[in-house]
């Protein structure tokens, strides 16, 4: 059901059916509009109070819900500063972990991960993993976890992967992403649209990246434009670019035009099929709920998809890799299980003002 309505609140022409379940989601939508226009009015106002940090604090975040690139580009980010030789902390809420994130968790010392991720979530172990160097922690509560590693580490930098809507912490740079391709959806709040808040609160960022996950970025350019014209802000373009495909277990690429089949558990899961489509034969596809937890039934039931469209291999994301790993490192498989890696291009250094 909520991967059948965060569909709805990209489709463009709705059936009757579709019509009214938007109107009813807008019932309850609009009292989650009106908890969250006082629950920003506090803030403004200063009458709920932010919590200040000794290290130079950089938000990462979207006013729609999942899919939008938050967790490269966070990524890209930390390796910028890293490159400066500062110490860097990525702090992530964890969703989706199994075990409990209300106390701060260290998920990586800058050695890599030192969970899997079905135990903590895919985002902080594909961080970890993909960002030796930076120290990861999780938490539900941003403060505990910024205490946690303030005193274990002191870093220079800390990065809040998903932090625009977290307004307990002050940041020093505030970063929006929006997607190039599905912007705002039907610009409903949820339940009824993909809305965390109001696009207009928008301008309370400092810096604005289009992230444009297709080859083509004329249209995303444009968009660019329009944004400038319409927040007064200066806007960024991340171009976010398929690099190759490889063994989830034994690192061997994919050769080209390969026939394949495709699943995910990520939001807006359209680009990522995409990309496949450009340098592979995309039979059949498979999707789960983002963030799904996957089982071995689960691994089952793709094996026997592929299989049922005679098809050998099997293609995921990153993220997703990082879930499935280790259901699947110690077993003979039918079919090969392979992993897209992405390509991050913008000028950090622009973006982060240094």
């Amino acid at each position: 059901m909520k991967l059948f309505i965060s569909k709805l609140h990209y489709k463009k022409d709705l059936n009757f059916i579709e019509k009214v379940i938007i109107f009813l989601l807008r019932i309850p939508g609009a009292i989650y509009t009106l908890a969250v226009n006082v629950r920003n009015k506090l803030y403004d106002k200063k009458i709920l109070p932010s919590y200040s940090s000794k290290s130079f604090v950089i938000s990462i975040g979207n006013v729609t819900t999942g899919g939008v690139g938050k967790t490269p580009f966070t990524l890209e980010v930390a390796k910028y500063y890293l490159s400066l030789n500062k110490k860097v902390a990525i702090l992530s809420r964890g969703y989706g972990a199994k075990l409990s994130n209300k106390t701060p968790r260290l998920i990586s010392d800058g050695s890599g991960s030192l969970y899997c991720a079905q135990d903590v979530g895919d985002e902080p172990v594909w961080l970890s993993d993909n960002c030796k160097g930076a120290y990861v922690v999780t938490c539900s509560n941003r403060i505990l976890a910024e205490k946690f590693i303030q005193e274990k580490y002191s870093p220079d930098i800390i990065v809040l992967d998903d932090g625009f809507q977290h307004r307990k912490m002050k940041r020093d740079l505030d970063i929006v992403l929006i997607d190039a391709k599905n912007k705002f959806g039907n610009g409903l709040l949820l339940p009824a649209g993909p809305l965390r808040e109001r696009i207009s609160n928008i301008t309370r960022s400092d810096k604005v990246v289009v992230v444009n996950k297709s080859c083509d970025s004329k249209n995303a350019l444009k968009y660019c434009d329009f944004l400038k014209k319409r927040f007064k802000k200066d806007i960024f373009l991340c171009n976010i670019v398929p690099d190759y495909s490889y063994n989830i277990i034994t690192g061997e690429k994919l050769e080209k035009d390969s026939k394949i089949m495709a699943f995910s558990a990520i939001g807006q899961s359209q680009g990522f099929y995409d990309f496949l489509k450009n340098d592979y034969r995309l039979i059949a596809v498979l999707e789960f709920e983002d963030h799904h937890s996957y089982e071995m039934e689960d691994i089952s039931k793709i094996i026997h998809f592929a299989q049922e469209e005679n098809i050998d291999c099997v293609v995921t994301t990153e993220k997703d890799a990082v879930k499935i790993e280790s259901l699947i490192k110690d077993i003979e498989l039918p079919v090969k299980f392979f992993a897209l890696k992405l390509k991050a291009y913008i000028d950090i250094r622009e973006v982060c003002g240094i």
